[in-house]
């Protein structure tokens, strides 16, 4: 395994609470949309074994022609050992990275797409977005739905409707309104469905899609295969 140690060289206020830190991407690195990567802080291997609390398994929000790897993160006042170390980095503090891998690239199998996301789960979605503006072939339309009580709407230059594109874009502040908006998007029997968010995000939006009648492999996650019999234990075992 190879450990990059590179600079933050801007970070980024999207919002009173999340900031998107953009590093020095080393030379020869590369990645495709719906990528993520091992963040550690300073310190992570100085003992006897990796300290796992410096250490985050993080979404890149940037594609590698804009020349950083962006990492988005919402940080609380109140927060874990990570966060609170990485609020106090600056621009020219080092930080390592390794394991660049992607659950979500963009399929491209002439469907309409829905991205579903809580909050800054848009963070994995940015590249998936950037990439169909840049190359549309084989999708028919992407649509994101993104719950957000906060109204401080992340990346809105991306996030915008754009009609041109095929490309719509919907926020809704209550998981009540949200839910309804699954269903709505769920008559869609063909369509393929990205999910990002928590671990609880992920069984309510998969329940909702599952009883409307998406298929399992309709339905994509930021999971790697092995993680995914956990969220569809029964039509995997089958």
């Amino acid at each position: 395994m190879q450990i990059y140690w590179t600079k933050i060289n801007k970070i980024i206020e999207e919002t009173p609470e999340v900031k998107t830190y953009l590093l020095d991407c080393p030379e020869g690195l590369t990645w495709e949309e719906g990528s993520h990567i091992h963040l550690a802080l300073e310190g992570f291997n100085a003992g006897d074994k990796p300290n796992r609390s410096l250490i985050r398994h993080m979404s890149i929000s940037t594609l590698p022609y804009e020349n950083s790897i962006g990492i988005t993160t919402r940080i609380k006042e109140q927060c874990s050992e990570f966060k609170s170390t990485l609020r106090n980095h600056k621009i020219g503090d080092e930080v390592a990275i390794f394991k660049i891998h992607s659950n979500v690239p963009l399929k491209r199998e002439d469907k309409n797409v829905y991205l579903l996301s809580s909050g800054v789960g848009l963070a994995t979605f940015r590249p998936l977005v950037l990439d169909y503006f840049d190359r549309a072939d084989n999708v028919n339309q992407i649509h994101s739905l993104n719950i957000d009580s906060t109204s401080d709407f992340l990346f809105p230059d991306v996030f915008a409707p754009a009609a041109d594109k095929k490309f719509t874009v919907q926020f809704v502040d209550n998981r009540k309104d949200y839910y309804e908006e699954v269903k709505n998007l769920a008559a869609d029997k063909e369509g393929l469905f990205y999910i990002v968010g928590s671990d609880e995000f992920l069984v309510q939006n998969i329940e909702v899609l599952r009883e409307q009648g998406i298929k399992p492999d309709q339905i994509m996650l930021d999971k790697r295969e092995q993680q995914r019999t956990e969220f569809f234990p029964v039509e995997l075992s089958m």
